[in-house]
């Protein structure tokens, strides 16, 4: 309920008859599909009222007492009262009425599902009646222990009882699946929608008296389990649950007193007051969100809502109204009548008086007035007069007026789903960064206050549609080849870093033949570097995340007390967390790297660490002390202007300052590094205005240690030392800068990384390329805007610079000495060896021809955020986290064919939010080693062995697996995929596992919980199936089969419910497997499948089951990828 919401409109009810008392409005409510409020009294008349003026519509008689309830549908609106159902056109005109002897007080109805036609009708009566609003007739008369008072339909049936209990009864079968209890004699009113049931009612007092209770009682669907209630001291009499903010609800209490709440935070309250002169009889809310209706004792309906906003149904389809006909007009025809009086035909062709292009001139804008203050200060010339120009143009320069349209940001892109359907239309890809990139590079960013900031420097976010985050277009951020990260990750701002250190060969390959040694160390961070290094590689410009590497970052204790994570840093600027985590990560990996080789003096000394001899000299009595020491990161010290170190008005070149920073008094320097990490330390002005001198950073140094000095020199100086050749003399290049980002002060600070790819290449290059790592947003710039660092929004955090003979040694030989020792040992932290494993043999070497399927499970570790804007759309903040609990890898070839060597369930030291048992086949337990009787490990161990399949070019077999490596965190190349749910693909939607492997192999799987293995081997042996189809030439014609009967079937074995999982997640219907697997992470369903499958006939759509169905649901959105948008038609 916005600022502006007030009362805007109120109406008297009229009564039956003229000169008869107003009668009672016993019951409202807002038409679903048209601009109409109806009103029922108790008199039986029902009458609607059109638009937010409440125009009367209809008024027809429709009951012989008390209109108890509406419901819409699209054939008419259904009405009860407590001897007769009646079902009439928005119209008014008679379609069925039914009235038999069982109805005797009914009070409620309901559909049994979201597009059923089957409407339930019951009341203050042991029976209740199924009837078909189309036919108008009772299908079936069921027998009730309970009196129902309510019902309302949200997934489930939920119904009030006489005794102030809540039945939630299944759809299907009617069955009690819980009572809730809600300590009321009688419930007055409830609502439910989004697995969220609210209700109010009566309390009994001392006397045998009710009282409206002081709580409104909150009930979670999914898990049927009562949550805090919410206080509203004024009496709840009446409660509606908000229908686009699944979390708001509005309580009003009989004398008119309003509260919109979130059933989250009832701390966050919004209170409202009606004018009624009496009490309170009804209250309801348009399903559009935009107006709400009461009811007063007087016989009046008072509308609420935002004058500007206001209508009641989300999608209205327009209301027919009587035809008027309009009067002839007179027209006197005479010589002074004109022309234009009467109407020009239409005509196809264009008419001769049509002016041509030729004809048609832009004269611009007149000159505008000069102000009368600026010619008091006018200079008078030979002729002319001279006037300071007050503009912000150059002289001679005019502002073009024409462009007040744009605001200079950078337009965020359509989703992959909404382009999918625009080029279907009209062909439209959208737009891409490299069309409006370059008419952007020089404009303002949105809200920002500093005007030379570059649009592709800007805030970088992702946004989310229902489909998640494989919606989102990253390829309009990155056409290089280049991949990026993205940003919805704890701890994601040290992407740059990450970017910077992929990029310095060196680090990069020792970080890949570090990960592809043995090391199975849980909180590795070399290991996972170089994980993410390979991922990055492999992914050739598509976004990827560093997921695992963050966890496992998030893990180390040591990290949050040194103040790099986020959640333990909420005011410290991000240069400081970025140069304190540069200078973590590296004294980590050393660590790291000394577990395999405990001897890393070389890793110390020759790649990163600058080695050297501390000095402590006592100020009294001059002893001094030496220990070895050194340093991985080196801070950078500026010298004050004025001391004795720095001359006066001598500007110190970039050299000066690192030879200072590097040798001080007490440290003698025996050699320094291959690689240079050097951290800028900005902390005053006087740095900063070093930075801001052009050219003052060098792509290019020379160092000398002679002596045990340091000596560092650049440009000129290093040629000259160069051409001399006197010394040795080590040549570094600079890969690149960690830059802090200020946008403005309504932008918030980040960090982007500026980097020369060139140096990484595998082939010498004749040319810089540096390219800007923005997240995932990356672009090639140019060198003079790489090393150019304006004072007011561009700052440099960490630079990196490498020993230029080291350039363009990108080392692979690691992906021959692959440590493989994981593949043929049955890990495990519990030592619960799997019943149904048989590990690979020696004889079975896993390669390029080496098959094998693959299934995975997960957990949810955290909830979807969602932000509710004013208008009430919801915009998902960051998406449902999910964890890998279990992965099987089936052999895919051979005499062992469909056996797996490999079933691990993964421990999970974070909370489980949700195991999604009936999913994922994961309960509570099953990755806790106390209680566990699977073989756990470590997310790293599964992990390992999955990469090594990876590089050892095995080809993975699967159903929707692009999504299960996304939250795997692991990117596999094409070349090494076979998705079935690809290869079974033709149209707007993909087909799930449990169809396909019901049809093509007769076989039924997930018919109880899922399970990897039996989804695995389901896809393997749906694989060997096609290829049998490839081999006879009728894969095509098959696929279309497929497609055939599967919209007889709605895409489902027979007995599918019609979308009963897929509600659990509000993602709409589709069925239990397919709810669960986009859930997942996947595109469609998957699960068991038995080891010897059925052997499908040639002709498959003659042999296709033939079993009816007793009701099919309607097919809802499919959620298989973007493409898989919609229902077949």
């Amino acid at each position: 309920m916005e600022a502006d919401w007030d009362e805007v409109h109120r109406i008297p009810i009229p009564p039956s008859k003229p000169h008869e008392v107003a009668a009672l409005v016993c019951t409202l409510a807002f038409d679903t599909q048209q601009e109409l409020l109806w009103v029922g009294n108790e008199h039986g008349r029902i009458a609607s009222y059109f638009g937010p003026e409440l125009r009367s519509y209809t008024s027809v008689r429709a009951h012989d007492g008390r209109v108890k309830q509406f419901l819409f549908h699209e054939k008419g609106v259904l009405s009860v009262s407590a001897r007769s159902v009646h079902l009439c056109l928005r119209r008014g005109l008679w379609q069925w009425h039914i009235a038999e002897d069982g109805m005797i007080a009914l009070c409620c109805m309901c559909f049994l599902g979201k597009d059923s036609s089957v409407v339930l009708v019951a009341g203050r009566q042991n029976v209740m009646f199924k009837i078909d609003v189309e036919k108008g007739q009772i299908l079936e008369e069921i027998a009730t222990e309970d009196e129902y008072t309510q019902m309302k339909y949200s997934h489930y049936i939920c119904a009030a009882t006489t005794n102030g209990t809540v039945n939630v009864l299944d759809p299907d079968s009617l069955r009690i699946l819980k009572t809730l209890s809600t300590n009321c004699v009688e419930i007055s009113d409830m609502d439910a929608r989004n697995n969220y049931l609210v209700t109010c009612g009566w309390t009994s007092r001392p006397g045998g008296t009710s009282l409206l209770a002081g709580l409104a009682n909150v009930y979670d669907l999914r898990a049927m389990v009562q949550l805090p209630p919410i206080a509203f001291h004024a009496g709840a009499a009446y409660i509606q649950m908000h229908p686009r903010m699944s979390t708001t609800c509005i309580i009003a209490s009989q004398g008119g007193q309003l509260q919109v709440v979130d059933l989250m935070n009832s701390n966050t309250v919004n209170l409202r007051q009606a004018n009624v002169s009496t009490y309170l009889v009804g209250l309801v809310l348009a399903s559009s969100g935009e107006a709400l209706a009461m009811a007063d004792a007087d016989g009046s309906v008072h509308l609420w809502g935002s004058p500007s906003k206001l209508h009641f149904a989300e999608y209205s389809n327009p209301t027919v109204f009587a035809d008027t006909t309009a009067p002839t007009p007179f027209i006197d025809v005479n010589s002074d009548l004109p022309l234009s009086t009467t109407g020009m035909p239409f005509y196809r062709e264009q008419l001769l008086s049509a002016w041509s292009s030729s004809h048609i001139y832009e004269v611009g804008n007149p000159p505008s007035r000069i102000d009368s203050t600026m010619l008091g200060h006018a200079l008078n010339g030979e002729g002319s007069i001279f006037i300071a120009n007050p503009r912000k143009e150059r002289r001679n320069q005019a502002k073009n007026t024409r462009l007040s349209e744009s605001n200079g940001a950078l337009a965020a892109p359509k989703f992959l789903s909404e382009k999918a359907k625009a080029s279907e239309s009209n062909g439209d890809t959208g737009r891409r960064i490299s069309d409006v990139m370059e008419s952007l590079a020089n404009t303002v960013l949105s809200g920002s206050t500093k005007v030379d900031v570059p649009v592709m420097y800007r805030n970088v976010e992702i946004k989310y549609s229902k489909f998640g985050v494989d919606d989102f277009d990253f390829e309009f951020f990155n056409k290089t080849q280049y991949a990026g990260l993205e940003t919805h990750i704890a701890n994601s701002y040290t992407n740059p870093l990450l970017q910077l250190f992929k990029f310095t060969p060196l680090v990069r390959n020792l970080a890949l033949s570090h990960a592809a040694g043995a090391c199975l160390v849980e909180t590795c961070l070399l290991c996972e570097l170089g994980f993410l290094f390979d991922m990055l590689e492999k992914a050739e410009g598509q976004s990827c995340q560093a997921t695992n590497f963050l966890k496992t970052l998030s893990n180390i204790s040591q990290a949050a007390k040194l103040g790099i994570l986020e959640e333990n840093s909420h005011n410290t600027p991000l240069s400081v967390m970025m140069q304190s985590a540069s200078r973590f990560l590296l004294e980590q990996m050393s660590v790291d790297f000394g577990r395999i080789a405990p001897h890393s003096i070389e890793f110390r000394q020759k790649t990163l660490g600058v080695d050297a001899t501390s000095s402590i000299r006592c100020s009294h009595c001059r002893h001094e002390t030496r220990r070895s020491g050194g340093s991985l990161v080196n801070d950078l010290v500026y010298q004050p202007v004025g001391s004795t170190t720095r001359m006066r008005n001598q500007i110190p070149s970039f050299s000066q300052v690192l030879k200072a920073s590097i040798e001080r008094e007490s440290h003698t320097r025996a050699c320094v590094p291959l690689v240079l990490v050097i951290n800028a330390a900005i902390k005053n002005s006087e740095a900063q205005q070093l930075w801001a001198i052009p050219g003052w950073l060098p792509d290019e140094i020379g160092v000398i240690v002679d002596g045990g000095k340091f000596f560092c020199f650049e440009g000129e100086d290093l040629k000259l030392h160069l051409q001399r050749n006197r010394h040795l003399i080590t040549v570094y290049d600079l890969v690149g800068i960690v830059a802090d980002i200020n946008s403005g002060e309504h932008q918030k600070s980040h960090l982007v990384s500026l980097i020369n790819v060139a140096i990484s290449e595998r082939s010498p290059t004749h040319r810089d390329q540096w390219h800007l790592f923005n997240d995932f947003l990356v672009k090639n710039i140019s060198k003079d805007e790489a090393l150019r660092f304006p004072l007011s929004w561009k700052l440099p955090a960490t630079l990196s610079y490498q020993v230029c003979s080291a350039n363009h040694s990108v080392d692979d030989s690691w992906k021959d000495s692959l440590d493989t020792t994981l593949l043929y040992s049955d890990w495990s932290i519990n030592n619960q060896p799997s019943r149904s494993l048989r590990l690979l043999q020696l004889s079975e070497t896993p390669g390029p021809l080496f098959h094998v399927a693959i299934d995975t499970e997960f957990v949810k570790l955290q909830q979807e955020e969602i932000e509710i804007k004013a208008d009430g759309a919801r915009e998902i903040v960051r998406p449902t986290r999910l964890g890998l609990a279990r992965v099987s890898v089936l052999r895919g070839s051979g005499e062992n064919e469909g056996t797996p060597f490999i079933d691990d369930y993964i421990t999970i030291s974070e909370p489980v939010v949700d195991y999604v048992t009936e999913y994922s086949g994961v309960r509570d337990g099953d990755l806790d080693p106390r209680y566990s009787s699977h073989n756990l490990v470590w997310l790293k161990v599964a992990y390992k062995k999955l990469w090594l399949l990876l590089n050892l070019g095995c080809v993975f077999v699967g159903h929707g697996l692009p999504k299960d490596f996304r939250t795997i965190n692991i990117h596999v190349p094409k070349a090494q995929v076979v998705d079935t749910a690809d290869l079974f693909y033709k149209g707007h939607r993909r087909l799930g596992l449990k169809f396909l492997v019901w049809y093509l192999l007769k076989e039924d799987i997930q018919k109880e919980t899922h399970d990897s293995i039996e989804d695995a081997r389901s896809a393997l042996k749906l694989w060997r199936k096609f290829e049998e189809f490839v081999d006879r030439g009728v894969q095509e014609s098959m696929v279309d089969e497929v497609y055939r009967e599967g919209r007889k079937w709605g895409f489902k074995p027979p007995g599918e419910g019609g979308g009963g999982g897929g509600a659990i997640f509000g993602l709409g219907g589709g069925g239990g497997g397919g709810a669960a697997r986009r859930f997942e992470g996947r595109t469609t369903e998957s699960s068991a499948l038995s080891v010897g499958g059925i052997q499908t006939p040639d002709t498959v759509g003659l042999s296709g089951p033939g079993t009816p169905v007793g009701k099919r649901g309607v097919v809802g959105k499919s959620g298989d990828y973007f493409e898989g948008v919609g229902s077949e038609k």
